[in-house]
């Protein structure tokens, strides 16, 4: 049973003088986009009848079989607190669908959906907690996005070396009043770096969060004058931002991670789905870190995971399993940063996990020293492998995995893969400072 009915969305729209909703929906490299109606057109939306031009979307459509319908999740709904209390502004997520009523096979939201039904047709549910990191900048006299930052403050400093302290303030004020539950926020490592963490959900509506947050954190900094980044490493010699994702499944009310007869506490699925996620790490890693800039966090020496590994104590592996037992038993999986969809991230760590619970896959022992201070051979030894060294690496792995391209589907796959593909091209023969810098004067 959902929270709404469309009489409910019809009523709240009328009552809190709601004059333009924004349908919303995401493409498949998870940019926000949105069609937007005036009231006099919500009882026609709410009839899923708001059609779009799917050919103009990155990964939807041909131009010959455009057309595509917007589906409104009404326990979506939601009055942006920001905007103008008289015409005010709401919005709704959508799902994509064919004009004869099947989902589209390219909606992000319905590839996570497909997995999730996997998942409940186990008996599971999927629940997640992000950890959501960004950047504040200042802008220049056009307006427009920099690197550049005043302040000098590092982990959990506090103003007045936190000069984005009240942005941040808003920006966690403006979300619970949009219905979130905020456990913790403050400054991150680098300068101008933050971190907002939000309560877990069932996965499909921490996806649609993650969504909203980036939208609500890049609205909310651009009214204090400041433009937030998601991008993964937009300063070299500093700290990188991530999306570590927390990761439970439910068998009815019960976490099956948790099991107090083991040694730390887990459950065979636990081991299983650890080991699933290891087994497919190095090709989800195109999904979880999507662009060139992904891999230029994901290097040694800045607490971003490079191997393929696992703890149940420190924070250097790739997977972490943090201290809470019982009911809050998780896994931490910490290579995904902000510029994934994740509506798409998500999808392939339950598929990943999964398919470790479905064949009972054994982990490997658990690596509790510091994996960034061991040495190659030592790696070897232990059988540690590492993630994708830059973009193209991880189109490799992604195209030898045949789980990574069923799940991701074949509508997507191919127009994912190209569209990197392009990108790493037109990064490699970039000429870039770095190499004017370097080379011009000595050659």
């Amino acid at each position: 049973m959902g929270k709404y009915t469309k009489q409910d969305i019809i009523q709240l729209v009328e009552e809190n003088d709601v004059e333009f909703i924004r349908l919303q929906f995401t493409d498949m490299f998870g940019n926000l986009k949105n069609v937007a109606i005036t009231s006099s057109q919500l009882e026609r939306a709410l009839d899923n009848k708001c059609m779009f031009d799917g050919s103009s979307i990155d990964g939807f459509t041909r131009i010959e079989e455009s057309d595509m319908y917007l589906y409104p999740d009404l326990d979506t709904f939601q009055i942006f607190p920001w905007r103008p209390q008289h015409g005010r502004v709401a919005r709704l997520i959508c799902d994509i669908y064919h004009p004869d009523g099947t989902p589209f096979e390219g909606d992000p939201r319905h590839i996570l959906k497909k997995v999730l039904r996997e998942a409940a047709d186990m008996g599971y549910k999927f629940y997640v907690g992000p950890e959501c990191e960004f950047f504040l900048f200042h802008t220049d006299e056009d307006g427009q996005p920099t690197t550049v930052t005043h302040e000098k403050a590092g982990y959990f400093d506090v103003s007045p070396l936190d000069l984005g302290e009240n942005a941040r303030r808003d920006i966690v004020l403006t979300l619970e009043q949009m219905g979130f539950e905020i456990e913790a926020s403050h400054h991150e490592v680098a300068p101008a770096q933050h971190e907002i963490d939000f309560r877990y959900r069932n996965a499909l509506r921490t996806a649609d969060n993650i969504m909203t947050f980036k939208f609500v954190v890049k609205s909310i900094a651009k009214r204090h004058g400041l433009y937030a980044s998601f991008m993964p490493k937009p300063v070299a010699g500093v700290d990188g931002s991530g999306m570590h994702i927390n990761m439970s499944l439910n068998y009815g009310d019960k976490n099956i991670f948790a099991y107090h007869d083991d040694q730390i506490g887990l459950s065979d699925e636990a081991y299983y789905f650890i080991a699933g996620l290891l087994r497919h790490a190095r090709a989800m890693t195109l999904i979880t870190n999507p662009i060139v800039n992904s891999y230029k966090r994901l290097v040694p020496g800045y607490e971003a995971p490079v191997d393929i590994a696992w703890s149940e104590t420190n924070r250097s592996p790739l997977i972490r399993v943090p201290s809470a037992r019982g009911k809050s038993t998780r896994v931490e999986y910490r290579s995904p940063d902000p510029s994934a969809n994740p509506y798409l991230a998500l999808a392939v760590c339950l598929a990943a996990g999964l398919d470790g619970i479905r064949n009972k896959i054994e982990p490997p022992a658990a690596v509790n020293q510091n994996v960034y201070e061991m040495s190659p051979e030592e790696k070897e030894q232990q059988g540690i492998d590492h993630l994708p060294y830059n973009l193209k690496e991880a189109i490799i792995a992604f195209q030898t995995d045949a789980l990574m391209k069923e799940v991701i589907g074949e509508h997507v796959t191919p127009k994912f893969i190209a569209a990197k593909r392009n990108e790493w091209s037109s990064y490699h023969e970039h000429v870039s400072q770095w190499e004017i810098d370097e080379y011009l004067y000595k050659i």
